[in-house]
């Protein structure tokens, strides 16, 4: 028994006429009343009584066709549901990202992409930089939204700027510097650093002390902390100052103040993926992100 059959045989069922049937599947008559007459050889029932005038289902006919309707119908679903898999349209996309910089046009994002796709479950995930590089690298995440300090030799992935920010440097409002506009990196030499802990944001860790380094000075770092959130706590209680990217500006406080750095030292927000990885969900996901950020290539 064929599929083929199964369908020829529903669709005379439908139509109770041979040449309708033939019309609709685009297949000789000839060939209709073969299958159908080998399915009927094959089952050992007969599903039509035929004469020159008319063709009508047999009882064991209309039962049968039901079973089969439902069937085909099944058998349908299945094959629009593989295909949909196929293309992305349905499976499972991990996205980590920084919180701060996303905050203009991830949650437009996200909403759009899963009205769009909705049989695609999408986790999400907030990790510092050092996290989601990780993840990346394990496979543990699909997509990650992350600055572009420390990944240029990551041959291996696809990196597309989406947002650039000045770096700043972050200090109470109380801070012999607070008056100020542009201060250069070379007038923080004796001053007490603030860091995000190495393990959970190396790119951020390396870029504050190869810039520090860079005008002859090791900064002297007080205090690491794993969350950002406590970083600028600790600065706003005048515990030190920190080079950070300007986009932390969304925690600003009345005296939390950011001020410029004398030179051209900038920070993107990328997005970044694995090349190899064969998820057909991330090519879906891209595509709706460049509808809300323009995409770098």
């Amino acid at each position: 028994m064929e599929i083929r059959q199964l369908r020829y045989f529903t669709s005379v069922a439908e139509h109770l006429n041979f040449t309708e049937a033939s019309r609709h599947l685009f297949v000789a008559q000839p060939a209709i009343s073969k299958q159908i007459a080998n399915l009927e050889n094959e089952i050992g029932i007969k599903l039509f009584e035929r004469d020159k005038h008319s063709v009508r289902l047999t009882p064991a006919g209309a039962v049968f066709y039901e079973e089969v309707k439902a069937i085909l119908e099944k058998l349908d679903l299945a094959l629009k549901k593989a295909r949909d898999a196929r293309e992305g349209k349905v499976g499972h996309l991990n996205v980590g990202f920084l919180r701060s910089p996303v905050r203009g046009f991830f949650p437009a994002l996200i909403k759009d992409f899963r009205c769009q796709y909705p049989d695609v479950q999408i986790e999400l995930f907030p990790y510092q930089t050092g996290e989601i590089l990780k993840r990346l690298l394990t496979g543990e995440l699909d997509i990650g939204f992350t600055i572009s300090t420390g990944l240029k030799n990551l041959s291996d992935f696809e990196i597309h700027p989406l947002l650039s920010y000045p770096h700043c440097i972050i200090m109470n409002s109380d801070h012999r510097l607070s008056q100020k506009d542009c201060i250069s990196v070379s007038e923080l030499s004796n001053e007490n650093f603030i860091m995000l802990e190495r393990k959970e944001a190396p790119q951020t860790f390396d870029f504050i002390i190869e810039i520090c380094t860079a005008h002859g000075f090791y900064p002297k770092i007080v205090k690491q902390t794993s969350r950002i959130e406590t970083v600028l706590l600790l600065i706003d209680s005048g515990e030190g100052i920190s080079i950070l990217p300007k986009y932390l500006l969304a925690y600003a406080t009345p005296s939390l103040l950011f001020k410029n750095i004398e030179g051209d030292y900038k920070v993107e927000l990328v997005v970044i993926w694995k090349k190899n990885n064969p998820n057909p969900s991330i090519p879906l996901f891209i595509e709706v992100l460049g509808r809300h950020v323009p995409i770098t290539k």
